[in-house]
């Protein structure tokens, strides 16, 4: 191989390298999403019907096929300026592919931290010497074999390198464990030590819905008396409690931790982190179904939190849960008379001392139930009625829960960040009050396991009524339409539509001035 020949093999494993690293990085983003858990991203990859696999045997199998053919059209001009005219058709369907995707941005956008950036730079270097390890192997065997066809062909099986991209970067991941995990284990301790050694109390709350809510509702709610600190957005896992911990420091009178769990042994990572001492379960629901796999062990899991807080407030679906003392809704405090309208809800509030008649701008007959939950957990940690009621008049609408926004004359209602059965049903129930036209657009409700049929097809007939229903993709709409048609739903009212995009397309058509729309769990790229 003469060194011509060689910088050519380098620079073209290069640029292939370069090209494939940019059309992963959905992939990079989607594993961030799942955790950095590599079975639960080839699980999510490798599952029928999946798009985005779908795509890269498109990719593959199309840049294969011109690479191939160019090459063979223009082997009258000799193997090696084939095999460099068919590099014009390589890069330029990888590069439209990458732009393509990038035009169609991620529910969820990658998050440039630390790990993620030390991921892709380490996945880019396993890129690079695997394009190059190929340039320089498919070369020396058509040397060696001294065959002119397969000297022609020699770049044709680098286009098959999108099919093994994702278990590539599901191995780089694996072997980043090595450093990760000691990494993020001091990272931890730094956040336990901090949380040991503050005088706040410390609060964990969980459970399948409602989380974010009530945590927010608490804070805005002890704001009135304490110094609060509370995770923000959706940061519910331990690394999430602990960036919290480490980067704002622990100055406040009260800590509020928002715990999630997706499996079993999460809430007990959680609370050996927090050490709460007071807790929160707002309820529990067949929601994470699926990794759980039985609404017993769910309930095990966020009956956790009970068992270890000395004090506890339990909400409706956990008032059974094992806890030594408890303020129990239904039995101590409840949300009562509750009036709904698409301006907020009203209600009566019942605490262990008093009640009082409540309006919130929040949309629901469950945020009554979250505001009453996050009421009862002010009262525990010792506020008056009093203070409680001045607290709730500066709740405002948490995004993307059943917010209300209005644009050109519609009623927009955001519900879009993952929905459970009962918050659908409200949902639903609240776009019924509008009184234009009620469209819904919603791709099913997802994690249910073996539920995942039954609970799609009640919301299919919970939608039956409704003027308009656009089903959004394919995952999980054939059971929310079965159980709109069952239902005696209208099919002319029914469309499916591929993506987010089409639907709200579909809508600028239909509705006008005055009409509503929920959009009902915008899925997460993962689904």
């Amino acid at each position: 191989m003469t060194q011509s020949m060689m910088i050519a093999v380098i620079a073209g494993g290069v640029l292939a390298g370069m090209v494939y690293c940019l059309c992963a990085q959905r992939l990079a983003a989607i594993l961030q999403q799942q955790g950095y858990s590599g079975r639960a991203f080839l699980k999510w990859y490798y599952r029928s019907r999946n798009i985005e696999r779908k795509k890269a045997s498109i990719l593959a199998l199309a840049v294969a096929l011109l690479t191939a053919l160019i090459s063979v059209c223009f082997s009258f001009a000799g193997y090696r300026i084939a095999n460099l005219v068919s590099a014009a058709p390589f890069f330029g369907i990888t590069l439209f592919y990458y732009f393509a995707e990038s035009r169609h941005a991620l529910k969820v956008p990658a998050r440039a931290t630390a790990r993620y950036l030390r991921l892709w730079i380490a996945y880019a270097v396993v890129m690079f010497a695997l394009c190059i390890g190929l340039s320089f192997a498919l070369t020396a065997i058509s040397l060696v074999a001294d065959a002119g066809w397969l000297y022609l062909m020699r770049y044709v099986p680098f286009c098959l390198v999108p099919l093994v991209s994702p278990p590539v970067l599901v191995l780089v991941n694996f072997c980043m464990k090595a450093y990760e995990v000691p990494h993020t284990a001091k990272f931890l301790k730094r956040a336990k030590a901090a949380l040991a050694a503050s005088p706040c109390v410390k609060v964990g709350i969980t459970g399948s819905f409602g989380k974010t809510s009530v945590k927010n509702f608490a804070a805005v709610i002890l704001s009135e008396k304490y110094r609060v600190l509370a995770t923000p957005a959706s940061y519910n896992t331990p690394v999430g409690i602990a960036r919290t911990v480490n980067e704002g420091g622990l100055d406040c009178d009260i800590f509020l931790a928002e715990m999630g769990a997706r499996r079993r042994g999460d809430i007990a990572a959680l609370c050996d982190l927090v050490c709460p001492t007071v807790g929160a379960v707002t309820g529990v629901t067949c929601q994470h179904l699926e990794t759980f796999g039985s609404q017993e062990a769910i309930r095990a899991e966020k009956g956790e939190l009970a068992r270890r807080a000395e004090k506890c407030v339990l909400g409706r679906t956990a008032a059974d849960m094992d806890a030594a003392d408890a303020l129990v809704m239904g039995r101590d405090f409840d949300a009562e008379d509750v009036q709904l309208s698409l301006d907020g809800t009203r209600f009566t509030l019942r605490l262990p001392d008093g009640s009082m008649s409540v309006f919130v701008p929040v949309l629901g007959r469950h945020a009554a139930e979250d505001v009453a939950i996050a009421a009862a957990l002010c009262s525990l940690l010792g506020m008056s009625a009093e203070e409680i009621e001045a607290g709730i008049r500066r709740i405002a609408p948490v995004p993307h829960r059943l917010e209300r926004r209005d644009a050109n004359g519609l009623v927009i209602l955001d519900d879009g960040y993952n929905c459970n059965a009962e918050g659908a049903r409200n949902a639903v129930e609240v776009l019924k009050l509008a009184a234009g036209k009620k469209a819904v657009v919603t791709p099913g409700i997802v994690e249910l396991g073996q539920l995942e049929e039954e609970v799609n097809r009640r919301l299919g007939a919970q939608l039956a009524g409704l003027d308009l229903v656009l089903l959004v993709g394919e995952t999980l709409v054939l059971d929310v339409r079965n159980g709109y048609l069952e239902a005696g739903g209208d099919p002319a009212k029914l469309r499916v539509v591929p993506t987010l995009e089409a639907a709200q397309s579909v809508l600028s058509d239909e509705l006008a001035a005055g009409d509503a729309v929920l959009f009902l769990n915008d899925l997460p790229d993962c689904y």
